[in-house]
């Protein structure tokens, strides 16, 4: 809740955006309060933050956790904060007993989870991964033409320490899951397995501008008419591949965008989804020849271009049953599931063993300024949290 404060909206979220000055903020207290339990700080190029508590043997592999402090510009208050205060948390807990633990511990908090600033999202992740180039990441800039480099030395969160992976043993991620199937199913845990692939395409129809009143229906080369079997073909594939199958349309803008003038072009933007990897391929090839065809079909122009894509992501066995094993113990009812959202643990999982815990949130809003989750299940989450990084760490 004090966290929350930074950014805090009139609605009850927060807006703090990646590399703003409200995101420095947020740093600096995280930053502080690692500090105060005598955490070493260390800081990368891409500004992603490490909280450093020795082992007993420093030359081990780290055990690492966290997540993000930076929200959406309509956020709530834990959507990636809590996994980084739950690891927080752990230190708290492990200094405050005087645990030592063989492996360093490091808790993390990723630069630009969002994407909501600057594109593309997880970017801290996806730099440290290899996946992105820093370089072109460091010119990216938002729409005031601000650049990730600029704002970065303008928070005081640009590192020297390189964006790459050192040895890590084991990661975690806990979070809420954003979605409603643990309340749903009156479950206190949810045990990742793994994360969906997805598409994100940009769709651009192209036809021929005319009056609306003269020109007769038959007549028209109306990017609108070939729009609306394209839609329901994407709705199609989520329903058809159900009950894991996604499809979102985010967007839609007609240009001139007259009312009483046929558009003479048409963006979408589209997202499909799924956790098996030849569903997703599926999908797309599916998609693409369908809007072939209905565009031949309609004397309607087009083009496509992907503008990201997520692969599926299959979590390390035996950090899964670290996981479950600690839910069990602790006596939480769970169960397994795959993460809907992409996280910066998607990328992790590519440089080192790594799975995620999911807790409840309240009508499993996310993304919202109404978000909420209940104390005793981010309770719950940090305990199995603590539990699973004791496991790998000892």
């Amino acid at each position: 809740m004090t966290m929350a404060k930074i950014g805090a909206t009139a609605k009850g979220g927060c807006n703090r955006q990646a590399l703003t000055n409200v995101d420095k903020k947020g740093r600096d207290l995280f930053v502080s309060d690692c500090k105060a339990i005598g955490c070493e700080i260390l800081i990368d190029e891409i500004g992603n933050i490490f909280a450093r508590r020795e082992g007993t043997n420093p030359e081990l592999p780290a055990v690492i956790t966290g997540s993000h402090l930076d929200t959406q510009p309509t956020g709530g208050k834990f959507d990636g904060v809590f996994g980084v205060l739950a690891g927080l948390e752990v230190l708290r807990v492990l200094e405050d007993n005087n645990i030592q633990t063989t492996h360093p511990i490091e808790v993390v908090a990723w630069t630009n989870e969002e994407g909501s600033r600057f594109s593309p999202a997880c970017m801290g992740s996806g730099v440290w991964n290899g996946c992105f180039s820093l370089d072109e990441i460091y010119k990216t800039r938002d729409r005031d033409g601000l650049s990730v480099s600029h704002e970065l030395t303008k928070i005081g969160y640009k590192g020297s320490l390189p964006a790459t992976p050192r040895p890590i043993k084991a990661a975690f991620e806990v979070h809420i899951e954003q979605g409603p199937i643990l309340e749903k199913s009156n479950k206190q845990i949810g045990i990742v397995t793994g994360i969906q692939g997805l598409r994100w395409y940009e769709l651009s129809l192209t036809g021929i501008p005319c009056h609306a009143g003269p020109t007769p229906m038959e007549d028209r080369q109306d990017p609108v008419q070939a729009m609306i079997p394209i839609l329901q073909t994407c709705f199609d594939l989520a329903r058809e591949n159900g009950p894991w199958g996604r499809a979102t349309i985010g967007d839609i803008t007609t240009h001139p965008g007259s009312p009483n003038t046929v558009p003479e072009s048409i963006k979408i933007l589209i997202d499909l989804r799924h956790p098996n990897a030849e569903v997703v391929e599926r999908m797309d090839s599916i998609l693409r020849n369908s809007i072939k065809e209905i565009c031949a079909t309609k004397n309607v122009d087009y083009s496509i271009k992907e503008n990201w894509r997520m692969e599926v992501t299959t979590f390390d066995d035996l950090c899964i049953d670290a996981v479950r094993q600690s839910a069990e113990e602790l006596n939480y009812s769970n169960m397994d599931i795959v993460s809907g959202a992409g996280h910066d643990s998607l990328y992790v999982a590519e440089k080192a063993p790594t799975s995620m815990i999911f807790v409840p949130c309240e009508n499993g809003l996310s993304h919202n300024e109404a978000e909420n989750a209940k104390p005793e299940d981010l309770a719950a989450g940090a305990n199995v949290l603590l539990k699973a990084i004791l496991k790998v760490s000892s």
